[in-house]
C-alpha cells in the first residue's frame, strides 16, 4: 500500500514525538477540570427566570436561584517530575453569558451579560527548596487558597489574580504560605490619572494548628495598599489602605461532616472585599466585623443538611455601612445512590446605617428534585428540577435583569439545571 505525502508526514511526526522520551510524554498527560452551570426557568408572572437577591446583600442562597450559564474549563499539566521536584502548568477560562439563545456571543464585555475571562495561568513547583522539600513555589495568575460557603457562593477569603509565593513550609505546628497578589483598578476622582492603580495585597497564612481532637486553626493577615506612579501622586491620588485578620477554625468530625467556625475583622480599604484592596481615594475608613458558621451535618443514613449562618457589620465614616445577618439550611433525602430531594431555605436581613434607610428582609425558599453522580451533598454532575419562592420587605435585586424590583413582594420560579464539577 502506498502512503499518500500528508499519511507519511503525520506518521513521521509520530515517530520524531516519541523519540522525545518521557520528559514530553509527561507533559502530554493534561488534567481537565473546571465547573459548569446552566438551564432554563420561568416566572409565574411571565418572562425568563428571576433571580432574588436581597439588595446589599453580597450573596444569594443559589439553588433554583441562578439564572446564568456559567462555566471554568481548566487545562494542566506536569512538565516536569524527577527525584522529588515537579513543576505544574495550571490554566483556567471562565465563561458566563445570559442563557438566552443557542448562540451567545463571548466578546469579552461585561455590560451585556456574555463574557469571557483568563482566570488562571500559573506554575507550581514544588520541591524545588533542598531545605523545604513539602514547600511550593508560584507564580502566575491563580484560585489563591479561596474561602466560600457552597449554599450562597460567598467566598469570605479570595485573594485571586495575579501573584506569586511560596506555601505550605512545614514548621511543625503548622504550614506557613506567604503570597504578594494584585488586582488594579481606577480611581473614579482621578480617571485621567488613576489607570492601572496597582492594588497589591500581602497575605500569611499559618494553616493546620491542632486545636480540639479533629480540630485545627487557620489564622491569616492581609495587608492591602496601593503603589502609586509619580503621575498619580502628582494627580493627587490619596488611596486607602487596610488590613484583615482572619481566624478559622475547622472541625473535621462534625456529626458525619464539617463545620467552621470564621471570625474576621478588617479595616478601611480591604471592608468591602474578601482581601482585595479596593484603595482609590474615595474609599470610605472604617472597620468591618464578620462572624461565619457554616458546614454539613449528617441527620440520618438517608439525609443530609448543609447550613450557614452570617453577621457581618460594616462601620464606615461615610455613613453607607450596614449589617448583613444570613441564615441557610439545605437539607436532602437520598432516595438511592442517584436520586434525592433537596430543599434550600434562606433568609437575608440588610440593615442600613444610615437610619432613614428603610431596612431589606428576602426569604427564599427551593424545593429540588435531582439526580447526582453519587450521594452526598457535593456530588455532581446533578440534574435539578426545581420550583422557587422568594418573598420580600423592601428593594430586592434581580439577577437575571440586573435590576432593583420594586413594588412587588414575592415570585414563583420553576427551571431545570445542570451542576457540574470535575
Amino acid at each position: 500500500m502506498r502512503l499518500s505525502h500528508h499519511t507519511s508526514f503525520r506518521l513521521s511526526t509520530v515517530a520524531a514525538a516519541m523519540a522525545l522520551g518521557t520528559t514530553v510524554a509527561q507533559a502530554a498527560d493534561v488534567d481537565f477540570h473546571g465547573y459548569a452551570r446552566s438551564g432554563i426557568g420561568s416566572t409565574s408572572g411571565g418572562g425568563d427566570q428571576a433571580c432574588f437577591q436581597a439588595a446589599g446583600a453580597p450573596a444569594k442562597y443559589r439553588l433554583g436561584n441562578e439564572c446564568e450559564t456559567y462555566a471554568e474549563l481548566g487545562l494542566g499539566s506536569t512538565l516536569y517530575e524527577e527525584d522529588g521536584k515537579s513543576f505544574y502548568f495550571d490554566s483556567l477560562v471562565a465563561y458566563v453569558n445570559e442563557q438566552a439563545n443557542d448562540f451567545e456571543s463571548l466578546d469579552g464585555a461585561s455590560d451585556d451579560g456574555n463574557t469571557i475571562a483568563l482566570r488562571q495561568l500559573n506554575v507550581q513547583a514544588k520541591g524545588v527548596i533542598e531545605s523545604l522539600p513539602e514547600a511550593t513555589l508560584w507564580a502566575g495568575k491563580r484560585f489563591y487558597q479561596r474561602h466560600d460557603i457552597h449554599m450562597n457562593d460567598f467566598y469570605y477569603w479570595d485573594l485571586s489574580g495575579p501573584g506569586g509565593g511560596i506555601e505550605n513550609v512545614d514548621l511543625g505546628f503548622a504550614k506557613l504560605s506567604l503570597a504578594w497578589l494584585r488586582n488594579t483598578s481606577t480611581d473614579t476622582e482621578f480617571p485621567d490619572a488613576s489607570q492601572n492603580l496597582a492594588n497589591n495585597t500581602f497575605d500569611v497564612r499559618l494553616a493546620g494548628i491542632a486545636t480540639n481532637p479533629g480540630g485545627s486553626l487557620e489564622i491569616g493577615y492581609d495587608y492591602g495598599a496601593a503603589t502609586l506612579t509619580e503621575a498619580q501622586d502628582r494627580a493627587g491620588i490619596d488611596p486607602e489602605k487596610g488590613h484583615m485578620l482572619t481566624l478559622e477554625h475547622t472541625q473535621g468530625d462534625w456529626f458525619g461532616g464539617f463545620n467552621k467556625l470564621v471570625f474576621q475583622y478588617a479595616t478601611d480599604g480591604i471592608i468591602g472585599s474578601a482581601g482585595r484592596p479596593t484603595t482609590a481615594s474615595a474609599t470610605p475608613e472604617g472597620s468591618m466585623v464578620r462572624v461565619i458558621d457554616h458546614g454539613l451535618v449528617e441527620l440520618s443514613p438517608n439525609v443530609d443538611m448543609l447550613y450557614a449562618a452570617i453577621y457581618e457589620d460594616r462601620d464606615l465614616d461615610n455613613g453607607q455601612g450596614q449589617t448583613w445577618m444570613s441564615s441557610g439550611i439545605r437539607p436532602t433525602y437520598y432516595w438511592s445512590d442517584t436520586q434525592s430531594t433537596a430543599l434550600e431555605l434562606g433568609y437575608d436581613r440588610i440593615d442600613p446605617q444610615q437610619g432613614d434607610l428603610d431596612t431589606v428582609d428576602l426569604t427564599k425558599l427551593t424545593l429540588a428534585q435531582q439526580w447526582s453522580a453519587g450521594r452526598g451533598a457535593f456530588a455532581r454532575p446533578v440534574l435539578r428540577a426545581f420550583a422557587t419562592y422568594a418573598n420580600w420587605d423592601g428593594d430586592v435585586y434581580n439577577a437575571a435583569s440586573e435590576s432593583i424590583d420594586m413594588g412587588e413582594d414575592d415570585g414563583v420560579t420553576v427551571g431545570l439545571q445542570v451542576e457540574a464539577w470535575w
